[in-house]
């Protein structure tokens, strides 16, 4: 099987698209279209299940999946070799606010201590959206991002769910308007807290809407607004509201995604053992209430 194809077949899987595919390996639709065809003509089997929206694995791409994988990554470490490459420069990482301060710190220690060298990190905190973008456009090499619903993209990190959070006055959840303040638009949580909201009949008052958690535990811990956040951002002086009068919020994926042109150090087998690491330390806690 020819690697080129192969690492376009995972730049699909990876981004749910064949758009962004395109866009992250700077080749046009129709030639990442020509190399799946011919993998498929391979394989005699279809990769992808076309009828399906969002863009869906059959049986057969399921199972290609991890021998692609291995493929390129032993193809790429044996290139490596045989290659000098700058391997000093920082290794350029965005991250959503949220999940900064709950998963970046032993993201960072567990990439270094992988590597075991002193690697600098180049941190960008954003939105899933915007670090999506600076992935396509090779401006990152590894963005933590919730995954989109019904997607393979990336690796997972973390199983968590969105919860509904006050400060010490809990007054606040019987006024009307109620006082909101969320992350911005491009979060699950953003669209999904307003339309359960108001399928209540619950008027809203929206103080605000950010990618700043710290500006969202700030107006919250201040008591003028709840908020709508995953349960791993929770900080230990804001509760949970567990009342049952709120709309439920969603169960979420956080994962990681490499850029297909990225940093010398982060190969696949870096990747994808920090994954396990983050998954076996969260088996405990994957049964949230």
């Amino acid at each position: 099987m020819d690697i080129e194809s192969l690492r376009s077949f995972l730049a699909i899987v990876d981004t749910g698209s064949f758009t962004r595919a395109a866009a992250q390996i700077h080749r046009t639709q129709s030639a990442i279209s020509m190399q799946i065809k011919r993998l498929e003509e391979e394989l005699d089997s279809p990769l992808f299940d076309r009828e399906k929206r969002p863009l869906s694995l059959s049986l057969s791409g399921q199972r290609l999946v991890s021998h692609a994988r291995r493929l390129i990554a032993s193809h790429d470490e044996a290139l490596d070799a045989f290659k000098r490459e700058d391997t000093t420069r920082p290794i350029r990482i965005g991250c959503p606010d949220d999940y900064a301060e709950a998963l970046l710190p032993d993201l960072l220690e567990s990439v270094r201590a992988r590597l075991n060298r002193p690697i600098t990190f180049d941190v960008l905190c954003a939105s899933s959206v915007r670090l999506r973008q600076r992935l396509d456009s090779g401006e990152l090499d590894l963005a933590v991002v919730t995954r989109a619903p019904d997607s393979e993209e990336g690796w997972l990190l973390k199983h968590d769910k969105g919860v509904w959070v006050c400060g010490d006055d809990t007054s606040i959840l019987y006024r009307r308007p109620l006082p909101l303040a969320l992350f911005d638009k491009n979060c699950k949580f953003h669209t999904t807290a307003l339309d359960g909201l108001g399928k209540l009949g619950i008027e809203v008052d929206l103080l605000t809407f950010t990618t700043s958690a710290s500006t969202l535990k700030a107006l919250v811990r201040k008591g003028m607004a709840i908020s709508a956040m995953a349960r791993s951002s929770l900080p230990e002086d804001l509760q949970i509201i567990e009342n049952g009068d709120l709309p439920p919020l969603p169960a979420i994926d956080i994962v990681i995604v490499a850029a297909t042109h990225k940093h010398p150090l982060v190969t696949p087998s870096l990747v994808s053992m920090i994954s396990q690491e983050f998954i076996t330390r969260d088996i405990p806690q994957l049964n949230i209430a």
